[in-house]
Order: C-alpha cells, then sequence, then structure tokens
C-alpha cells in the first residue's frame, strides 16, 4: 500500500464524521443548495484527503452527469461524489467539484449533521 499522508487544513473546516480527517475549508463551498437521497449535500470547488470510486454515469435531477464517488483516505467511508462531467451545458459548472453530504461530515463548529431518520425514536406501530 504506502504511507498515508493527510492534508491538515486551518481555518473553518469541514471533516469526516467517522474519523475527524479534515476534508474542505469552510470558504471553497460553492453552493448548500444540493439535495442527495438522504438530505442536504455541499458543493466544493476543493476537497482533499479523498480517494476516487470508478466514473459512472448518473441520473439526477439536474440531468445526466458522469460522477465518480468519494472516500475518506483514513477510514474509508464514503462522504459524496465529485462530477466529473455534465451532459447539459448549463451543468457545466459542476465540473470538477465535489459534492459533501451533510450527514457524512461534521461542520466547521465541530458539529455532526444528521438525517431525521436517525435523530427520531421509532413509534409504537414501527418494526424497531
Amino acid at each position: 500500500m504506502g504511507r498515508l499522508f493527510v492534508v491538515s487544513l486551518e481555518g473553518k473546516i469541514y471533516s469526516c464524521k467517522h474519523c475527524g480527517t479534515h476534508l474542505a475549508l469552510s470558504q471553497d463551498v460553492v453552493s448548500r443548495s444540493f439535495q442527495c437521497r438522504h438530505g442536504k449535500a455541499y458543493l466544493f470547488n476543493k476537497v482533499v484527503n479523498v480517494t476516487s470510486g470508478a466514473n459512472e454515469d448518473r441520473h439526477m435531477m439536474t440531468g445526466v452527469h458522469t460522477v465518480a464517488d468519494i472516500f475518506c483516505v483514513c477510514c474509508g467511508s464514503i462522504v459524496g461524489w465529485k462530477y466529473e462531467t455534465a451532459h447539459d451545458k448549463s451543468q457545466k459548472y459542476k465540473e470538477g467539484k465535489s459534492v459533501l453530504e451533510r450527514f457524512k461530515i461534521s461542520g466547521p463548529d465541530g458539529s455532526s449533521y444528521w438525517t431525521s431518520r436517525e435523530t427520531r425514536a421509532p413509534s409504537d406501530t414501527e418494526d424497531v
């Protein structure tokens, strides 16, 4: 495998919620209005300490995009995806940028984001 070198960031940092590895700076957020199947997600100009999976075409709300999942280099958790190619001209601004899913990261203030399913207790009618 080899030696793992992790980049340390300074400032307001988003990090992996599982292991605390630095992923991105608050100043690199392009948009906070993205959606994923687990809730909100943020688009970043630059992320660090991630590895990319295989490219695949996905049908998303804004059309077909070629994307690659991105994983934390320390713990291997999937933290989001990277836009490789946008097939629609209006979406070209996303190419080369990465999306981090909010519930998979810790915010700059150290807070973790959770989906509503994770924070509520099951009702009496739900299977436990």
